[in-house]
């Protein structure tokens, strides 16, 4: 029989899921990276601050993913629609790893400003939740169609040769698009063109700080 977290139970494994997302190397991905298959490639200077500018705002949106869908597990009221959150949220783990070590290998660093991002996403996930489960899951969807957007557009960007960073966006797209997809058929609302172009400019925000800093 599972045991039922008291509200500081569940305190201290956000703080635990908080510190292990934004301490660099504390989370562990459960797949292999899909870059460990390539071959290493050589980038002039100012190519290799592209790509880590690149990388570093894919791992800025799997902190905030995470973030986001611990906040929103906090307050689901359906046990299935917490699950399905702490599912996505374990797969997101997976991104932000393989994001992370690709940002090493190219010599750069996360965000600087990830923890208030975190802050951000938490809260807003929570709100989500909060205000109902059809409306978190349609949440859910509509900033993962954000993000897949954001994925497409950064494969276009990364250079040929860059093999390394194109297999792992490629994988992320798949997963962010299934789960996209799982919440809607889960019951989420499918929130209208004029709120996602809301989200894609608040969005912006963080891809074009996190580039650079």
């Amino acid at each position: 029989m599972q045991r039922l977290l008291s509200p500081l139970d569940k305190l201290i494994v956000n703080a635990d899921q908080a510190l292990r997302t934004l301490i660099p190397s504390a989370a562990t991905a459960a797949r292999k990276n899909p870059a460990d298959a390539c071959e290493p490639a050589t980038f002039d200077d100012s190519t290799r601050k592209h790509i880590a500018g690149l990388m570093r705002i894919n791992h800025t949106g799997e902190v905030c993913a995470q973030a986001l869908y611990q906040g929103q597990a906090l307050t689901a009221k359906l046990d299935d629609v917490r699950k399905e959150m702490e599912h996505a949220a374990e797969e997101e783990i997976d991104h932000l790893v393989w994001c992370e070590q690709r940002l090493q290998q190219l010599g750069s660093h996360t965000s600087f400003l990830n923890p208030a991002f975190y802050a951000m996403s938490f809260s807003l996930g929570a709100l989500a939740g909060l205000a109902g489960d059809k409306w978190s899951l349609g949440f859910v969807a509509a900033t993962e169609e954000r993000v897949c957007q954001h994925l497409n557009d950064h494969l276009q960007q990364l250079p040929e040769q860059d093999t390394a960073s194109r297999a792992i966006l490629e994988t992320m797209l798949v997963d962010e698009q299934a789960h996209g997809t799982r919440a809607l058929e889960a019951g989420g609302v499918d929130f209208s063109d004029s709120l996602k172009n809301f989200m894609s400019a608040t969005s912006n925000l963080m891809t074009k700080t996190t580039y650079y800093i």
